[in-house]
């Protein structure tokens, strides 16, 4: 090969990008190389063929076949292109089937059913000659104000690990390469704001950031890895080799691809501003171990002219190339004939996918409070008035990266090609017989209150008002959630909350649905809860799920009847949310984040010492209003005869099992959680860890015996001399309804080995 070839392999090509911003910074990065000039030596990547802009898929898809013909055809080396897109909710194409968003993942915990997800989203990309995803995000919440939250699946390492390596496989199952990202530290930034300085301690890097991405390299497989925008104390990531190759590749055995965020190379001199020029960027970031430049050549179109110069080794430009036609040789790439004909009829919202996407909806919706107004009685007479700025809103189901929110925002003008029923809509669908009735109130942002008025004579003449609030996604300023929509507060956008506590006023019940793509402060909407009674004083006095248990404090106000969170649901999250509220789906979604008490709490994780949490010696409460792993059903659950193994060698495994029991009067779903704490260690650990989970459905009256095997490495920190290790001693253990609900408690004690 020559320079020039190898050069061409390493960078990708945005055919398609016009004047919409749909990547940080796209406006003032416009590709000015002409795409003859850039693929007269072949190309790297073409990047979001169907991505950028609403084209016909299977119109695409011939003009992509005879791209890559002409690619064999008329280049010397005769290698296609690696065809890359954002397939985060779904593939980001127009017609193509939205799912819920990766915080609604988490908050299903059902890795098996996101890998079915993962594969049907990998089926459609593959069949359209899509060869690699950039998903899932893997970037453990640290920070609810960050506008990327609703991107992330939780704020626990090990149900991020899980259910993102569960994506990785569905995906990676039908031949589509996933891209995990932001490797590594992305949302650990300052104050939550995108791109941010990181400051996380080595240790919180190692054990809480990194853990994700290691399962899924060592136990996915994973074949991508795309370099996260922060700068960890000083040092851009983009241009880090501690990360990118001597802790990815030498202790992970990483041996895939890592490509650039976009645009990331150059912003080691616009931004970071470490290198004078793009060529001193184009160094560092291939020194360092990324191998590809996306979305289009900025500065990889020096590195042929820096190795004749002799300011580059031509080895380093050989070892990307080297990652890079491997990739394609395992993609099929290579002897690809795409003489054949393209597909010409493909269904990307098949009856196949809207059944998952609903599935995973429903699993995924969080029951926060319930006076038992839910599940409604069908009654026909029943006059439901639906309010609220998401009720009758296609835009609100959906999180940034899905096409209709990320790319049609700029194009008003064309439908989104899937069918979007509104909650609205979909409360009609299921209870036919009611007199339904809709008010907006208010707008997702603003302080238009106008129409306020109109919403509470509405729920004044209505039996039950059901007001769905929260958020709209886009980009850089454009709605208030998602890329660059970073925020200081964590009350409800707009004037929300006043439209919600007007309705509560009329003394009509209301049902609240929080839509929303981060968790809001709703502790005004919400019944105080007393402290669990199997709670350890000794892990620091936090708010019980248990049942949602009110204290004898009254409320001081009136507050909805029941109150639930669905985080953007996707193309069949009304109907599923429709189906919950009448019954005919048991809630079963549990918080894979805290739902915070305030924005001057934060940062808070559940994963905090004895000190971060509410102590004697200060008066400010970090405490969450509902804390990770809380969520309510239409039965109840009891978790008894805890057993585990007396001893185990560290490095080894132990077993754990624990009697779980339906004694309400309905069938349900539980998601039983097994927690630990060490008691005594050589640092400062977290009050409870999450070590294992699982789903189950019992029927009313079943019981059923659940086992947990655990290896212990889960329990591994990183000591004082910096090395990651399982250390001895004894282990508390417990299952409960949440992180901080001591229900059935035991201990082990970890030994070394004799």
């Amino acid at each position: 090969m020559t320079l020039d070839e190898k050069q061409a392999q390493l960078v990708g090509f945005w055919v398609d990008q016009g004047d919409e911003v749909v990547a940080p910074m796209a406006g003032e990065k416009k590709t000015s190389t002409r795409y003859e000039e850039a693929t007269a030596h072949g190309i790297g990547h073409l990047t979001r063929v169907y991505g950028t802009r609403p084209v016909d898929p299977g119109e695409r898809a011939a003009w992509l076949w005879s791209e890559q013909a002409r690619l064999q055809r008329e280049t010397r080396l005769g290698i296609p292109a690696l065809v890359h897109e954002e397939c985060l909710t779904g593939l980001a194409a127009w017609q193509a089937a939205t799912y819920p968003t990766p915080l609604a993942w988490g908050a299903s915990f059902d890795p098996a059913l996101v890998e079915r997800v993962g594969a049907a989203i990998g089926s459609s990309m593959r069949t359209l000659g899509i060869h690699q995803g950039l998903a899932p995000v893997l970037d453990v919440v640290r920070d609810p104000r960050w506008g990327r939250v609703d991107e992330c699946i939780a704020e626990d390492p090990l149900v991020v690990g899980v259910i993102g390596t569960a994506y990785v496989r569905g995906m990676q199952s039908q031949g589509v390469h996933a891209t995990l990202k932001h490797f590594v530290g992305y949302s650990a930034s300052r104050a939550g704001r995108n791109h941010a300085p990181v400051h996380a301690g080595g240790r919180e890097i190692e054990d809480v950031l990194l853990p994700p991405f290691e399962m899924a390299v060592r136990e996915g497989g994973v074949r991508s890895v795309m370099n996260s925008y922060t700068d960890i104390d000083g040092i851009p990531v983009a241009a880090d080799a501690h990360y990118l190759d001597d802790i990815l590749r030498e202790r992970w055995g990483f041996d895939g691809v890592v490509v650039s965020d976009y645009f990331a190379v150059d912003f080691l001199r616009s931004m970071h501003r470490i290198a004078a020029d793009s060529s001193e960027a184009a160094a560092l970031a291939l020194t360092a171990g990324i191998d590809v430049e996306l979305p289009s050549p900025d500065a990889y179109t020096t590195l042929a002219a820096q190795v004749r110069q002799g300011t580059l080794a031509e080895e380093l430009l050989d070892r990307a190339v080297g990652r890079v036609l491997a990739q394609k040789e395992k993609l099929g790439l290579l002897d690809a004939d795409f003489t054949a004909a393209p597909p010409t009829a493909v269904d990307l919202d098949s009856p196949a996918h809207r059944a998952l996407a609903r599935e995973l909806a429903e699993e995924s919706i969080v029951l926060l409070s319930n006076d038992g107004i839910l599940p409604l009685v069908a009654d026909p007479t029943r006059r439901i008035a639906v309010i609220g700025p998401n009720a009758d809103s296609t835009e609100a189901l959906m999180g940034c990266y899905s096409f209709v929110n990320h790319v049609l925002a700029h194009h008003p003008s064309t439908p989104a090609g899937i069918a979007l029923p509104t909650v609205l809509e979909a409360l009609r669908a299921e209870l036919p017989d009611a007199t339904v009735t809709h008010a907006v109130g208010c707008a997702a942002e603003g302080d238009d209150r106008s129409g306020i008025a109109d919403a509470v004579a509405t729920a004044r003449a209505a039996d039950l008002a059901v007001v769905v609030v929260g958020d709209r996604a886009g980009l850089f300023g454009r709605g208030t959630v998602g890329e660059g929509n970073d925020v200081d507060t964590l009350d409800l956008p707009g004037v929300q909350r006043e439209l919600v506590e007007a309705i509560v006023e009329t003394g009509t019940p209301v049902v609240l649905v929080a839509m929303t793509g981060r968790p809001y402060a709703l502790d005004w909407a919400l019944p105080p809860r007393a402290t669990p009674g199997g709670a350890s004083a000794g892990l620091g006095a936090v708010n019980s799920p248990a049942a949602a248990r009110v204290s004898e404090e009254a409320p001081a106000a009136r507050q909805p009847a029941a109150v639930l969170q669905t985080f953007f649901p996707g193309e069949e999250g009304a109907p599923a949310l429709a189906r919950l509220l009448t019954g005919r789906v048991d809630p079963s979604g549990r918080l894979p984040v805290s739902l915070p008490r305030s924005a001057g709490a934060q940062p808070y994780s559940y994963l905090h010492p004895v000190l971060g949490g509410r102590t004697d010696i200060t008066s400010v409460d970090p405490t969450p209003v509902r804390p990770f792993g809380f969520g309510l059903g239409y039965t109840s659950f009891t978790r008894t005869a805890i057993e585990a193994d007396a001893t185990v060698v560290a490095g080894a495994s132990f077993r754990v099992a624990v009697e779980v029991n339906n004694v309400g009067g309905r069938d349900g779903v539980d998601v039983v959680q097994l927690y630990a704490h060490d008691e005594v260690a050589s640092v400062v650990r977290p009050v409870a860890q999450l070590i294992g989970f699982e789903r189950i459905g019992l029927a009313a009256g079943e019981s059923r015996r659940v086992t947990f095997d655990v290896p212990t490495e889960r329990l591994a920190f990183t000591g004082r001399d910096g090395v990651r290790r399982v250390e001895p001693g004894r282990i508390r253990l417990w299952v409960g309804e949440a992180c901080d609900h001591e229900e059935a408690v035991t201990t082990i004690e970890i030994v070394t080995a004799p």
